[in-house]
């Protein structure tokens, strides 16, 4: 039997953690395959993409800058693919190019599931509206949130976004300056974090049963999650986002759903 590889595709991409989370998901389900980093040009990546496929390689997760040529290359699209504009998983069968979205359904499970904070009937505040909060929006919606309101410095960008999922009676726009609502759950979607800046919004967004979820993570809570517990919030890194997108391209290539508990621990000990 022959093994299976598969790799992340990126520029940079040797600080991905992907290689250790598919080796644990691995050793776990009992599957053989091997999983790799692949540095690709800034200018190359459907030619690194072709180069990997004729070699054999079963399947890709695509990060930075590459997603949006993901999308455009692939020659089938899943429906939250095509929601979100962009691909993070990239499956090669029978000569298809499958293009999946597995980030909203990440942090959707990690909200609903390892933070056991239900998303249906809640209020729910989107901070930003660029390519992570677009990859997010349709899993929110399939929660059935009570509001989920997306805002953003540039108004007219989150207006773009949410006309994308109209008609949704649910989904509202705002400014970052004209929050003044409390919500049961505030997702920061913007790259605030990686300047260790927060959002420019009210702090009256939180209150004691708010979640603040962070998409960025690291060793230490970032800016946006002291100012949220600073005025009353429980906050979340993105960790568990990135194992739990991570399971999900696992089950698309595999058709196994790894265990993640286990892996999410070591990797928080590790940071």
């Amino acid at each position: 039997m022959t093994t299976d590889h598969y790799a992340v595709i990126g520029n940079p991409i040797a600080h991905s953690k992907s290689p250790d989370i598919h080796a644990r998901f691995a050793a776990q389900t009992r599957q053989d395959l091997q999983y790799d980093r692949l540095l690709a040009p800034l200018d190359g990546f459907l030619a690194t993409v072709q180069q990997f496929v004729r070699a054999g390689g079963k399947g890709l997760n695509v990060t930075v800058p590459f997603k949006l040529e993901a999308y455009a290359m692939a020659t089938r699209l899943t429906e939250r693919a095509r929601a979100a504009g962009a691909v993070n998983t990239l499956k090669f069968e029978n000569g298809e190019m499958l293009g999946d979205n597995t980030d909203g359904v990440g942090l959707v499970t990690d909200i609903v599931r390892n933070a056991s904070v239900a998303v249906a009937g809640k209020s729910v505040l989107l901070l930003g509206a660029g390519g992570a909060a677009r990859g997010v929006i349709l899993p929110l919606l399939h929660e059935k949130p009570a509001r989920l309101v997306v805002a953003n410095r540039t108004h007219s960008k989150a207006v773009e976004l949410v006309e994308r999922f109209a008609p949704q009676p649910c989904l509202e726009v705002s400014d970052f300056g004209m929050l003044d609502d409390t919500f049961d759950i505030v997702i920061n979607a913007t790259a605030a974090s990686l300047a260790s800046e927060v959002p420019p919004i009210s702090p009256r967004v939180f209150a004691p049963r708010t979640l603040a979820y962070d998409m960025m993570y690291g060793a230490a809570p970032t800016a946006f999650m002291q100012f949220a517990t600073q005025h009353g919030a429980a906050a979340r890194d993105g960790l568990g986002m990135l194992v739990e997108q991570a399971a999900e391209s696992f089950y698309l290539w595999r058709g196994v759903r790894p265990e993640t508990a286990a892996v999410f621990a070591e990797l928080r000990d590790k940071l």
